[in-house]
């Protein structure tokens, strides 16, 4: 019979400051163009656009779950809701920097919604798993909703809670994502950038509950 080993008990908390990896002060090296949509992946942004930052298990598949959508300007993975400046993709599986893989999203409004985002990061992954998502375990796999003002704020709420009905009419756990306020997004390592679309067989665990969001 096959068990699946378990993680260190760190890697299922935030760390403390204390605990967190000091960092650097220089940013990690990336790309700078999408490689599928073949613009800019960091500032400045064309006037108009607006950014939301998800985080919904591995970063691979969730990109490019985004960069498929209508309305999209850009899409770029990296790390946040941690407390390590800049680390490196090693540094955030290490579980000592509290951060969060996750994706950046540029979109244009008059093309696409924040309602229609929001369909996409619930229906695409389970957010019930707490420090999970499917076997891959530890913090940086948190379900969460990193919102650049306060009216995404509140139709991500609005959202979670719709979803949290559907999912409580079928059966399923109570909802465990966080959202919060987007704090410094830092860019990962080029390889990770559109990492599906350079290795269109690579890994992607996204995996949702079969659950539609209302409306």
């Amino acid at each position: 019979m096959f068990f699946r080993r378990q993680p260190p008990e760190h890697k299922m908390r935030l760390p403390s400051a204390d605990e967190a990896l000091p960092g650097r002060d220089t940013p990690i090296a990336t790309s700078t163009l999408h490689a599928v949509l073949n613009t800019r992946i960091q500032p400045p942004f064309p006037e108009g656009m607006q950014q939301i930052v998800f985080g919904m298990g591995c970063f691979w598949g969730a990109e490019r779950r985004f960069w498929q959508q209508p309305g999209i300007f850009t899409t770029a993975v990296g790390y946040c809701g941690g407390l390590t400046p800049n680390p490196t993709y090693e540094e955030v599986c290490s579980g000592l920097t509290g951060h969060n893989e996750v994706v950046l999203v540029v979109f244009d409004p008059e093309q696409t919604s924040l309602e229609s985002l929001f369909r996409v990061f619930w229906e695409s992954h389970d957010p019930t798993q707490g420090m999970q998502q499917g076997n891959d375990a530890g913090t940086q796999y948190r379900s969460g909703i990193y919102v650049s003002n306060m009216h995404q704020r509140t139709l991500a709420e609005v959202s979670k809670a719709n979803y949290a009905n559907a999912l409580q009419d079928a059966g399923l756990d109570p909802i465990t994502t966080e959202i919060l306020p987007a704090d410094a997004f830092y860019y990962a390592e080029d390889y990770h950038q559109q990492y599906l679309h350079k290795n269109p067989n690579g890994y992607c665990g996204l995996g949702g509950t079969g659950v539609r969001l209302p409306g």
